[in-house]
């Protein structure tokens, strides 16, 4: 009795007088440093019968167990969810309640599991207790330390049964499941959203709660979630670590890398259930179901208008705020977004920072520069998924599915005659305004638009490009060449309802 009373005491002294001779971490009680020597020696002494899956701790055992049985005896008196542990459901009712009692000392953010605590802890500390003995490269969690050794080893034992496809890890597996299953077993009590990911639910609550902890430091924008931040930052870095190993191309985002690669193997998992045809990313099968129902869930809150895409939602949003903030300060021209202001100077710098290494060409423009690769390369990576016509630009192929859609999201707002492009709109425009913005510079002819200026001025420079195959006859116009054809078919198609007399 004098010994525990003893031990007891120490709660109240803080004194740690039990410590381990590895790493130097002290415990009150003996016993606490004897499980903790297990973490050292890798030992295992806890066997499930059912499984033969060893653990450390008897709790861990226990806790083991229930996964077998499947019992969930703890139910929440608020909404009914059960759990199989105690604990589990003591942190479940956390979120009913907003209780987050632990509380970090140096920052006083408080969060709802000790765990997170803890883990919250090492951000202050830069502590990475767990190294890896190949590469000496650390690690603030042991779990963390594990996935890392497999990329020396490179083992993946675990194989998808679907499409062979192997793992190094089981829960990686588990979750690739979830992509044939399409199961979306983590559901959001607030809205009831479901999600595929355990994470993706968890930084879908952060969006309810309107946290928004991780700024950036350069820029003062700020975000849910720290990954994103991450990637956000390698807008100001140029940082692209994410190397394709068939082609050297890199990539800002790990997610950006494998859409990529799918390009070099061709694999299309995500199949449509009413025709069998296949996708290689699961959101390209989402937007072509939508051919098959019709549906355009994305609805104008401000004139019921619906649209089939969310992206041509809030294109046609910007018709009714017509709010644009960043204004050019050479030539006043203003913009819906500080990245298309940006775009815009570079027309009146001259600059073209990019250059074309295979012939020279430089471009204003990042974006330019890929997109005109693609020339020397041939490659049409973007796929039209109803009729399977490729492009070399995605906004090409944007522009390409508004034939099969029908939408025609750019409105005039004097007429309300619609158009699938905004330069068909632009255009249109001109016919309201009676502009003629593009001038001959031999005859200062005015016209509305740039390709009828291009064609008159084939009339002063006496150049005739269209040139028959047959008689080798050349025309300035290609409906003039056109005509001509006519007459070696022995055609005449137009004739005139008056006088019945016929035309080439």
């Amino acid at each position: 009795m004098l010994n525990m009373l003893n031990q007891h005491m120490l709660n109240h002294t803080g004194e740690k007088p039990h410590v381990c001779e590895v790493c130097n971490k002290s415990f009150i009680q003996r016993g606490h440093l004897n499980t903790h020597l297990l973490i050292h020696t890798g030992e295992k002494p806890y066997v499930c019968e059912v499984c033969n899956k060893s653990f450390t701790h008897k709790r861990s055992l226990k806790y083991h167990t229930v996964a077998h049985t499947g019992e969930k005896p703890h139910v929440c008196e608020i909404c009914n969810k059960s759990f199989a542990y105690k604990p589990s459901l003591n942190n479940h009712i956390r979120i009913h309640t907003g209780e987050k009692p632990h509380v970090c000392e140096v920052c006083n953010k408080s969060f709802t599991h000790r765990g997170e605590l803890t883990k919250h802890i090492l951000i202050h500390t830069g502590e990475k207790p767990h190294v890896c003995e190949i590469c000496n490269k650390s690690f603030t969690q042991r779990c963390a330390l594990n996935r890392h050794k497999l990329t020396h080893t490179g083992e993946k034992p675990h194989v998808c049964g679907v499409c062979n496809k192997s793992f190094s890890q089981r829960g990686t597996l588990n979750t690739h499941l979830l992509f044939h299953t399409g199961k979306k077993p983590h559901v959001c009590e607030v809205c009831n959203k479901s999600f595929t990911l355990k994470c993706s639910l968890n930084n879908h609550m952060l969006l309810h709660r309107g946290e928004k902890s991780h700024a950036c430091e350069l820029c003062d924008k700020s975000f849910v979630v720290k990954g994103t931040l991450n990637n956000h930052m390698r807008v100001h870095t140029g940082e692209k670590p994410h190397v394709c190993e068939v082609c050297s191309k890199s990539f800002a985002e790990k997610g950006h890398l494998n859409r990529h690669i799918l390009i070099h193997t061709g694999e299309k998992l995500h199949v449509c259930g009413i025709c069998n045809k296949s996708f290689s990313q699961r959101g390209h099968l989402n937007r072509h179901i939508i051919f098959h129902t019709g549906e355009k869930p994305h609805v104008c809150e401000i004139c019921n208008k619906s649209f089939a895409y969310k992206r041509s939602l809030n294109k046609h949003i910007l018709i009714h705020i017509r709010e644009k903030p960043h204004v050019c300060e050479v030539c006043n021209k203003s913009f819906t977004e500080r990245s298309d202001l940006n775009r815009h100077l570079l027309i009146h710098t001259g600059e073209k920072p990019h250059v074309c290494e295979i012939c020279n060409k430089s471009f204003s423009y990042k974006r330019s520069l890929n997109e005109h690769i693609l020339i020397h390369t041939s490659e049409k990576p973007h796929v039209c998924e109803v009729c399977n016509k490729s492009f070399t630009q995605r906004r090409n192929l944007n522009r390409h599915l508004l034939i099969h859609t029908g939408e025609k999201p750019h409105v005039c707002e004097l007429c309300n005659k619609s158009f699938a492009l905004k330069g068909h709109l632009n255009n249109h425009m001109l016919l309201h305004t009676g502009e003629k913005p593009h001038v001959c510079e031999v005859c200062n002819k005015a016209f509305a638009q740039k390709c009828t200026l291009n064609k008159h001025v084939l009339i002063h420079t006496g150049k005739k490009s269209h040139v028959c195959d047959v008689c080798n006859k050349s025309f300035v116009k290609k409906v003039s060449l056109n005509n001509h054809i006519r007459i070696h078919a022995g055609q005449k198609p137009d004739v005139s309802e008056v006088c019945n007399k016929s035309f080439t």
